[in-house]
């Protein structure tokens, strides 16, 4: 009887003296991993500091996946995803933004990473010509910060970007709505001309829209029509150049103006900047 009990406190103590073993051997390497990372990630740092993003990216990657569950890990992650946005890789940042916010939903900074993602779409208008899904994608994602985070930094530069953005989707309405004028194809351009002061209504473009509806209509024979929009033209744009074509088109001495896609706006504010995405549709 007192040989069994023996044993059993002796093949106690060998697992007891084993489980201590392995739990001061996985404090050791969790302080190894840990030192690792901590490297990883000032290398991260360093590399941006020098300008290089993609050994940036590569290290703040290593630093996420070697201790995933540290504090360090989400913060190595915006990094990775900064690191992308700085080399012009948008798309891989994007893809990197949104991993993020799947595996860190409860992330502190996840104002910021919506906002960055914003910023990625915004960065690739400046090429885009006929696809609207980027446009599309770029106000979204603006609006949401504006109606998510309102008191925050980054809504103050959203809503200047949302403007410059609907002002570019305004554009290539417009753009489209002249050419079918041009070709005479008068519902698609009222059509477009509509979406303009629908959608776009805080837009540089809404006074001219509303103008070749007014040339559209009282081409087409509806004058009652014409006569309408004009009113509300002048009403809301009395001083606009727009306006007093469309006065003129209600007098003999009236003649048809050309499609001036050079049209400058005045009175507005960033008009530098809208004048410049305006003529990605010209």
């Amino acid at each position: 009887m007192l040989k069994n009990i023996f044993l059993i406190l002796i093949i106690s103590l060998i697992f007891s003296s084993c489980s201590k073993k392995e739990v001061v051997d996985q404090i050791l390497d969790e302080e190894n991993i840990e030192k690792q990372m901590v490297v990883a990630y000032r290398e991260g740092v360093e590399a941006l500091d020098l300008g290089d993003g993609l050994t940036a990216y590569k290290k703040f990657s290593d630093a996420e996946l070697l201790y995933p569950q540290s504090s360090w890990a989400p913060q190595s992650s915006i990094m990775a995803a900064y690191s992308l946005y700085i080399s012009s890789y948008y798309d891989d940042a994007i893809f990197q933004l949104e991993r993020h916010l799947k595996n860190y939903p409860l992330d502190k900074n996840s104002g910021y990473v919506h906002y960055l993602i914003g910023i990625c779409y915004f960065e690739q208008l400046s090429d885009e010509k006929k696809d609207l899904a980027p446009l599309k994608n770029t106000q979204k994602k603006l609006e949401y910060i504006i109606n998510e985070y309102p008191n925050s930094d980054f809504a103050i530069d959203a809503k200047f970007k949302l403007e410059l953005t609907k002002n570019i989707l305004a554009a290539k309405e417009m753009h489209i709505g002249r050419y079918y004028m041009k070709t005479e194809k008068w519902i698609g351009a009222i059509n477009r001309f509509k979406v303009v002061i629908n959608n776009y209504d805080d837009t540089v473009f809404v006074d001219e829209a509303l103008h070749r509806l007014v040339e559209i209509y009282f081409k087409i024979g509806y004058e009652a029509e014409a006569k309408k929009i004009a009113y509300t033209l002048g009403y809301n744009y009395g001083s606009s150049e727009w306006y007093k074509n469309s006065y003129k088109l209600f007098n003999k001495t009236y003649k048809p103006i050309k499609i001036d896609k050079n049209n400058k706006e005045t009175g507005k504010t960033h008009n530098f900047l809208l004048k410049k995405f305006k003529s990605i549709f010209e």
